[in-house]
């Protein structure tokens, strides 16, 4: 019972702790935006430094080739700058930020005519969208890669829905077509995912009944 009664405020100094450095680290982004705004090249830098390593990761997700996500996450940082006097609290920075590489990198897939189909040759289906259950033998990473091997018209509604969090009225602005196309692209990109996923799941129960 003494024990317990020392933790507690080990704990509560714990929670206190983290909630300070959170408060800590908005005011400094903050402060940095503030910066921006202003023209300031250090805050500038300082800002790209704090995000470039994940806005890469995300423009990788959409463009194979390495080269060209690094210049789409490094024109994405040059229009963001330019433009970061329209930048409002109401999403965070990395959010806002997130919303230009994905829109760079949808321009660049543009210019190679990968996306998209005419819009009047598509056919309405719905889906369920809660309907996205996977066996437990399939992980993370199969998923990742099933999803690179997908229709690239389908393969951007998924990784929009799914990876990114956005519904389908922010898919629909992202990707300037109708909601109604959306959400069909997002069912057959679903279907098309369960069944490269369905194709591991063979592959991995047959490794290993030879390794038995």
């Amino acid at each position: 019972m003494v024990f317990l009664l020392k933790m507690k405020p080990f704990k509560k100094a714990i929670v206190f702790k983290i909630e300070y450095l959170q408060r800590f680290m908005q005011q400094t982004t903050n402060q940095l935006i503030a910066g921006c705004k202003k023209g300031d090249k250090k805050s500038q830098l300082q800002l790209y430094t704090n995000y470039c390593d994940a806005m890469f990761t995300i423009a990788c997700r959409y463009l194979r080739n390495e080269e060209d996500a690094k210049d789409a996450m490094q024109e994405s940082f040059i229009k963001a700058f330019g433009k970061i006097n329209n930048y409002e609290s109401t999403y965070t920075i990395g959010a806002w930020l997130k919303r230009i590489v994905i829109n760079q990198c949808l321009d660049v897939l543009k210019k190679q005519k990968l996306i998209f189909e005419d819009l009047d040759d598509v056919e309405y289906e719905f889906e369920e969208e809660s309907d996205w259950y996977f066996n437990d033998a399939i992980t993370k990473k199969d998923v990742l890669k099933a999803i690179e091997s997908l229709t690239v018209k389908y393969k951007l509604v998924v990784q929009l829905y799914l990876i990114e969090g956005y519904d389908h009225e922010e898919i629909s602005q992202i990707l300037q077509l109708p909601i109604k196309t959306s959400r069909t692209h997002l069912r057959r990109g679903r279907l098309q995912l369960q069944e490269l996923l369905n194709e591991t799941k063979v592959k991995t129960n047959k490794e290993i009944i030879q390794q038995k």
